[in-house]
């Protein structure tokens, strides 16, 4: 009895420590249009995405200078699938472009960006398509 609680124990650790794992993230993108999050519209170039806690909610995106940009609260979203390729993924309205999940390989858990006041404004008039960019890991 004693040796199958130490294994239960042992076994919870190790999940506990791959979900976690699963949660942080750190990418790096060249994106190549203008996008919005949460509000803020960012030019074109290169972006780090890092998670800011340990449990990967909030998140930092920094331009190719370092400079802070800005923060995004996120939520746990998943997949059947595990990500092959670490990947953003966008949404376009007409020319417009919002941040709307990031997937690092190896896991089926990402982290979604809900739902801004100026994408629901602008869903309403245009048609939504998802776009996808691979980014890498760092």
């Amino acid at each position: 009895m004693k040796k199958q609680m130490f294994a239960l124990l042992g076994l919870s650790l190790m999940l506990a420590t791959v979900s976690a794992y699963g949660q942080t993230v750190r990418v790096k993108a060249n994106i190549p249009f203008n996008f919005t999050v949460t509000g803020a519209t960012l030019p074109a170039g290169a972006y780090t995405i890092e998670s800011l806690t340990s449990d990967g909610k909030a998140l930092s995106i920094r331009d190719s200078d370092k400079k802070f940009q800005g923060m995004v609260l996120s939520t746990r979203c998943e997949s059947l699938n595990y990500a092959e390729k670490t990947k953003l993924v966008f949404h376009r309205y007409g020319g417009r472009y919002f941040l709307k999940q990031i997937w690092v390989a190896g896991n089926n858990a990402g982290h979604q960006i809900p739902k801004s006041l100026r994408e629901t404004e602008v869903a309403r008039d245009f048609t939504m398509q998802e776009v996808v960019l691979v980014a890498e890991v760092r």
